[in-house]
């Protein structure tokens, strides 16, 4: 084959890749600020872990990720929640963080808000509740969107947006109520309705998220929304690490307790600390300060679901 005959590379146009550079100042002055706020906080940065025998199982079925080596089977990092509980107890810090890749290899969903590939501000506090959790990611997301609108106003203009810093105190909301009210669209729905950042309270979804202990099937977890239909900020809850708990809610979910068992040993142990925390996707947080119609326009390389990647 000679060199004529390979087929180049279809580029994207330069009008956008501009556009782009400003869009990635505009995350770095995000990022700055969430780096300067937490470290303010007493909460110590980790860094990622990317291949584990353990990780989140997520509520809702993804194609497997996964890698053998050495006769090991191991898994590609869903989200950190696991091994920031495990950090947690282990660590004589109030709190940490990590600026955590993700790989979630998406089945049957095409929005314009979901990556197979994105990175998460992945936050975890010991000992605190999920209300004084929700009270402190209030003032983070306030701090970032106040620090990019003070330093990032010559680029704002250029892609023509406007930064709005959330007012308190967000809305909160019952899942519960909401669904009743109005049926299995109702986080898109309430998201459209609402001019300012709002939480949702209390889903039914993973064994880790503690179960209100005087109110079985309901769970002190909350999400983080954006609105004018941006939806789902930042996902988080309180957690449960008594063994029998964790074990219980493992089986109700018909879930294998061996696919978690190094967590397992350590909660049996009494290794585990109580602890409340949350990831918030970065391409979303960029997405909404930016306007872009599709979180794809957020990066150089966008992994979309349902489509093939190049490069």
């Amino acid at each position: 084959m000679t060199y004529q005959s390979i087929s180049k590379p279809k580029h994207r146009q330069f009008g956008k890749d501009e556009q782009l550079v400003d869009i990635y100042r505009i995350q770095s002055q995000a990022l700055l600020a969430a780096h300067e706020f937490l470290d303010k906080e007493k909460i110590v940065q980790m860094m990622p872990i990317m291949l584990s025998p353990i990780t989140d199982p997520l509520n809702h079925e993804v194609y497997e990720a996964s890698i053998e080596y050495l006769g090991q089977r191991l898994q590609l990092t869903k989200s950190m929640i696991l091994h920031k509980q495990i950090a947690i107890a282990k660590l004589d810090v109030r709190g940490i963080y990590i600026i955590s890749p993700n790989v979630r290899l998406e089945k049957g969903i095409k929005t314009d808000r979901h990556l197979l590939e994105f990175s998460q501000l992945d936050i975890e506090v010991r000992d605190i509740t999920g209300d004084t959790f929700r009270e402190l990611m209030e003032s983070l997301m306030i701090h970032i969107f106040s620090c990019v609108k003070r330093h990032c106003s010559r680029e704002c203009e250029k892609i023509g947006v406007e930064i709005h810093t959330p007012d308190r105190p967000f809305n909160v909301y019952s899942s519960k109520k909401l669904r009743k009210q109005y049926g299995r669209d109702f986080e898109a729905i309430i998201s459209r309705k609402e001019s300012n950042l709002f939480w949702i309270t209390d889903f039914d979804r993973e064994f880790y998220d503690r179960e209100d202990p005087n109110n079985r099937g309901s769970y002190k977890n909350y999400d983080l929304y954006y609105p004018e239909g941006y939806g789902e900020a930042l996902s988080g809850g309180e957690r449960d690490f008594e063994y029998p708990v964790l074990l219980r809610k493992i089986l109700e979910r018909g879930q294998d307790p061996n696919d978690f068992a190094p967590y397992l040993e350590l909660a049996k142990a009494e290794q585990l600390r109580p602890s409340a925390g949350g990831g918030m996707g970065i391409e979303r947080l960029v997405r909404f300060l930016t306007k872009r119609n599709h979180i794809r326009e957020t990066t150089l390389f966008p992994r979309v679901p349902e489509e093939p990647i190049s490069l």
